[in-house]
């Protein structure tokens, strides 16, 4: 008791120092660390210290600062990327992690004053609940303002481990954004039920959050469409390097053929950068030569087609080109997509995807006519730009089942992964990963597995040194093979299942719940005013 009186008074004794500690630990929820109990209780012990704020500017300034090494520290496998590229010094992706902190920050300081505005006499229930609407609301700002970065939702701290979804099985309910409502809500309750002294009633709850943490998933069903799944583990410095081009096809293609005699469709899957050749015909015989196999687009996608063989399909990264004539009439590629394209065993493309949410500084420099005399550049190798696709789409590929695509850190979007239209039967998440070191990896897998649990679909992650895997509907990983582990996984895809609310409301339902929270907060704050 004594101790929990002396860490709460030191909070109020050092605000600063206490907001930027809390943050920190606040990220240590998050894959691979995954210490979701500590994740809780700073949350809770930060809003303790933004609802004592003695203004709502003074809140703003400690929320600010809770998000300053809460983002420093969720996103510093940022900082690898920059040692994959000789354009820029490795240095500055150490100096970009906490600048992009910097404005994130913006996002968990305007929770903490909006909290501070609407509970101006105290009432730390009101503040909770207060505080987790204004956290819904805002971390779903953070998700679309300037394109959008909603990397790390602080509702991923309530994921399970590979075989169980954990407290996250509530998101078909509620979306990613209000889980992080809700934890922060829960975070508030244990530490003012602790700091009321309240021991029967915090055991409980903390007893019941780690039975529905670890609550078994239950029984699974099968699918019967086999798909296999190839990881090369090709080092990144090769990937883009035109004298590794066959090498890595070759160790892509020893991955990819059948190893039965069945006459069953079967799905092979390659990962991002999976394949160097253009696969499409029109561009200017010179792209052909410097890329692709015998500088033939159809002899490319014929060769593909015999690697997986018979009854097979494919799905590989790949880029396609934009050609266009220039402001000197030259005809040259004018942009890039960042795709995804389906072949037969025979070679005809059966379905495209292009990349639609890309990554700023990674596949387009934004500002470059200002940006770029300065020195700066993409962190993908080449010097166009990438262009986004249309947006979610759904590819109808037969008796191969109806994908859904989203490429690398797309399906990192809650709501915005899915044609809400035309619903697939399965979402395909090819990735390279190789730029990130350890901790982007399985913040991607829990990205992936967090939007098979909402939207109700299997993912299928296809990665070239990440986690690759077989995910199912509920969020549980069936088969899997680590970071830079290499190998293939023969599966087949899990069945989906039925749209659940968040598949047919997307993120207004989470909308829907910041306002139910805020609705509440008032209420205990009319209440405390009686």
């Amino acid at each position: 008791m004594a101790s929990g009186r002396s860490v709460l008074t030191l909070i109020e004794n050092h605000p600063r120092l206490a907001a930027l500690a809390l943050g920190l630990l606040a990220a240590t929820g998050f894959q691979p660390l995954g210490l979701w109990p500590v994740a809780l209780l700073a949350i809770g012990l930060f809003a303790v210290l933004a609802a004592r704020a003695a203004t709502p500017l003074r809140a703003l300034g400690l929320g600010w600062l809770f998000g300053f090494t809460h983002f420093t520290l969720g996103n510093n496998w940022i900082a690898s990327a920059f040692t994959h590229q000789s354009e820029m010094p490795a240095i500055l992706g150490w100096a970009a992690v906490p600048l992009l902190a910097v404005y994130l920050a913006v996002y968990p300081a305007l929770a903490a004053m909006l909290a501070r505005l609407l509970v101006r006499n105290g009432g730390a229930w009101a503040f909770a609940l207060m505080f987790s609407g204004a956290w819904i609301v805002t971390e779903w700002m953070r998700g679309w303002v300037f394109t959008g970065y909603s990397w790390n939702p602080l509702g991923m701290v309530l994921l399970g481990p590979f075989d169980r979804p954990g407290i996250a099985a509530l998101s078909p309910l509620m979306g990613t954004y209000a889980l992080s409502g809700l934890a922060v809500l829960l975070g508030c309750g244990i530490v003012l039920l602790l700091r009321e002294r309240n021991w029967l009633a915090s055991g409980a709850v903390a007893v019941l959050l780690a039975l529905a943490m670890y609550w078994p998933a239950g029984a699974a069903r099968e699918g019967t469409l086999p798909v296999t799944i190839a990881k090369p583990d090709i080092p990144q410095d090769a990937i883009s390097d035109p004298r590794f081009y066959e090498a890595n096809y070759a160790r892509l293609a020893q991955l990819s053929p059948r190893l039965d005699d069945s006459s069953d469709p079967r799905l092979v899957l390659w990962p991002e950068s999976g394949m160097a050749d253009y696969l499409r015909e029109g561009y200017p015989q010179r792209y052909y030569d410097r890329t692709t196999a015998l500088g033939d687009p159809l002899y490319a996608r014929r060769r593909l087609g015999a690697t997986v063989g018979e009854n097979s399909a494919l799905m590989t990264g790949a880029v396609d080109l934009e050609i266009g004539a220039d402001e000197t009439g030259f005809v040259r590629a004018l942009g890039a997509r960042n795709a995804v394209t389906a072949l037969s065993a025979e070679g005809e493309i059966i379905g495209s995807y292009a990349k639609a949410h890309l990554v700023p500084y990674g596949e387009y420099l934004p500002l470059r006519g200002i940006l770029e005399p300065l020195g700066l550049s993409r962190l993908v190798a080449g010097t166009i730009d990438f262009w986004p696709g249309p947006g979610p789409r759904t590819l109808d590929l037969g008796r191969f089942g109806r994908a859904g695509i989203q490429v690398c850190y797309e399906i990192a979007f809650p709501g915005q992964v899915v044609d809400r239209e035309d619903r697939p039967e399965f979402i395909f998440n090819p990735s390279s990963e190789a730029w990130f070191g350890t901790f982007a990896p399985p913040q991607f897998m829990a990205q992936s597995r967090m939007r098979a649990i909402e939207e109700g679909l299997p993912v299928l992650r296809a990665t070239n040194s990440g986690i690759s895997g077989v995910i199912d509907a509920r969020g549980v990983v069936r088969e899997y093979l680590g970071r830079e582990e290499p190998g293939r996984i023969d599966a087949v895809v899990p069945p989906a299942a039925g749209p659940t609310l968040f598949a047919r409301l997307g993120n207004m339902l989470s909308l829907v719940w910041a306002g139910l929270f805020l609705l509440a907060g008032f209420v205990a704050t009319r209440q405390r005013a009686r």
